[in-house]
């Protein structure tokens, strides 16, 4: 809720603080003190247009400060905190509002300290303050919020019926959408299932093992320098165990190795560390031997097939071609083709898939319309508890020739998440008069009455804070003090503001507010101060009388507090009208 507002600089008002408390604060004030200024501060506060001439003259800019409790959650808080707001600060100290308009016409705005687009501090206005004045209905200004009204109203039969068609509509778009994709992809789809089809079938004629790519990568290189392969192996065979086609059979290490080991062998019984080298005389021996063997099955093995190379040659340029389509070795190849026969098989069951799609969106085709027509039911069954209840407030309120109708009209097939109807609140102000929008339909105060009614019947809802102005134009009397209390009522739910000039208004007040003109000759300025006690009985004297210090005029005035401020279960002590916050849930099937 508004904690305070503080204005500077704008109108009449030269400095003037405003402190509000919870339930219902009025401000009144003699004709041309200000008291318009309060409302038109606090719509530049929230967002509204900025008119240069309602600065001050002699002041530079018009500042207008507001501080607004709130608390973690509240979707105001979150996109104060989206505009770079202390959000710790914020709850603790109160989120602070600041708008100034300079005789230039330059607007800023800053949000918690940190400075942000006007547009946010409408945003977040929306979400704080409903005001009901000459023209800033914004709760009426889109169709939608008709709509949610209603919705609000209707309460958990409605939420039910809604939330059926939400969940159904949902599925019914998503359905609707991956069915349009399908279609739209089919010549894509059909694209790629033939590539990728005829990569395959490439892949399998060539049938790539797992590391075959390296493995004849190895055979080609010793194939093309098996004479090299040969000459060294045989050079280092003959060097080990000898060459039998060696005339002249040069020493080999066998043979030499096994001639020092003989040397060795009579003399080390004599000595240890000796017989120790005649024991890896010995093991190189074995070793030499064993050598000499691998080199000679090495040199068998170098015998090559007639046409082997060939053949190698060819499955590695087999190999090739898959390698430079699909993948840098047979690894890769191997892993494109698994890749690829999974999206086979998607793709080639996407018809499938459509099939299936067009077989549940009838279904649910069907459903949505059976879900729409239930909801279209609800709304009217809780349209016509609605306008009845506001029927019997208005004639309360000065309004008893007025009719209201909440209309709720159809339009089959045009699906939206909110369902098929456009609702509508048609208010004729007069008898003979034809039904118009609410929002269009009525003068300033007749509109301000007629949303009275609507918050008392529907109740405070999400927005925290009302603020009416010329709610009681036109209406003075035993209807004043159904306003009044009406207003009082409104006020145990949410925090209510009223600009008034009626004291039948003004005695329901939990806080008094009067702004005060005062004038050197020369200079003339207004001021905001809270009343109570005997200066508020002469305010509301002054209002009744147009003296403060008339006797009948403060007698009739204790009168009035006496009988607005008693009781509140016994209601308003001046009407046996019953008010209050109707919540429609067990009227509404």
């Amino acid at each position: 809720m508004l904690q305070e507002i503080h204005l500077r600089g704008l109108g009449v008002i030269e400095d003037a603080l405003l402190e509000l408390s919870d339930g219902l604060n009025v401000v009144t004030g003699e004709t041309g003190a200000g008291k318009t200024m309060v409302v038109q501060g606090l719509g530049l506060l929230l967002g509204g247009r900025a008119d240069p001439g309602l600065v001050r003259a002699g002041s530079g800019q018009a500042v207008v400060e507001g501080v607004v409790q709130v608390a973690d959650g509240d979707p105001a808080l979150a996109r104060a905190l989206e505009a770079g707001a202390d959000g710790e600060d914020a709850v603790r100290d109160g989120l602070v509002l600041v708008r100034s308009v300079s005789t230039a016409g330059r607007s800023r705005a800053h949000i918690g300290g940190r400075t942000a687009p006007i547009g946010v501090l409408a945003e977040i206005g929306e979400h704080l303050v409903a005001v009901h004045g000459q023209a800033d209905q914004w709760r009426l200004q889109r169709p939608d919020q008709h709509r949610a009204v209603l919705d609000e109203f209707g309460g958990t039969p409605l939420a039910r019926t809604r939330a059926e068609y939400v969940a159904l509509y949902e599925e019914w778009t998503a359905v609707r959408a991956e069915v349009t994709t399908l279609r739209e992809e089919s010549r894509e789809r059909a694209q790629r299932l033939e590539l990728l089809t005829a990569g395959l079938e490439e892949i399998a004629a060539v049938d790539p093992q797992p590391g075959e790519d390296e493995d004849l990568a190895a055979q080609s290189e010793r194939m093309l320098h098996v004479d090299a392969l040969r000459e060294a192996a045989a050079l280092a065979h003959a060097a080990l165990v000898g060459d039998d086609d060696d005339p002249e059979r040069a020493p080999y290490v066998v043979d030499l190795v096994s001639h020092a080991r003989q040397s060795l062998a009579g003399e080390g019984e004599h000595d240890v560390e000796l017989a120790g080298l005649a024991d890896r005389l010995r093991e190189i021996g074995i070793l030499a031997g064993e050598l000499g063997a691998d080199l000679g099955g090495y040199l068998a093995g170098l015998d090559i097939e007639p046409g082997r190379l060939e053949a190698v040659q060819q499955r590695r340029a087999a190999l090739g071609r898959l390698t430079r389509k699909y993948g840098a070795d047979v690894a890769e190849v191997l892993a494109w083709a698994k890749d690829a026969a999974a999206s086979v098989d998607a793709l080639a069951g996407s018809d499938d898939r459509i099939a299936h799609l067009d077989t549940r969106l009838e279904q649910l085709a069907t459903q949505l319309v059976d879900a729409a027509d239930a909801l279209t039911t609800a709304r009217r069954t809780a349209a016509t508890t609605l306008q009845e209840q506001v029927a019997q407030e208005l004639t309360h309120l000065a309004m008893g020739s007025a009719r209201i109708e909440v209309v709720v009209t159809p339009t089959p097939g045009e699906y939206t998440g909110h369902g098929v109807d456009r609702v509508e609140i048609m208010l004729a102000a007069n008898k003979g008069a034809a039904l118009r929008n609410l929002a269009k339909a009525a003068s300033g105060g007749e509109l301000s009455r007629v949303m009275l009614a609507l918050e008392v019947v529907t109740g405070s809802g999400a927005v925290p804070t009302f603020v009416f102005d010329e709610v009681d134009a036109g209406v003075g009397g035993a209807a004043a003090l159904d306003v009044g209390a009406r207003l009082q009522r409104l006020a145990e739910h949410a925090q209510v503001i009223v600009v008034t000039h009626l004291a039948q208004v003004a005695a329901y007040a939990d806080r008094h507010l009067v702004v005060r003109k005062e004038s050197d000759g020369q200079v003339t300025q207004s001021d905001v101060a809270v009343v109570e006690g005997e200066d508020r009985l002469a305010e509301l004297a002054r209002m009744l009388g147009g003296v403060s210090d008339s006797q009948v005029a403060q007698d009739h005035a204790r009168e009035l507090l006496d009988a607005a401020q008693g009781p509140r279960s016994r209601g308003t002590g001046v009407s046996a009208t019953p008010v209050g916050r109707r919540r429609p849930v067990d009227n509404v099937g």
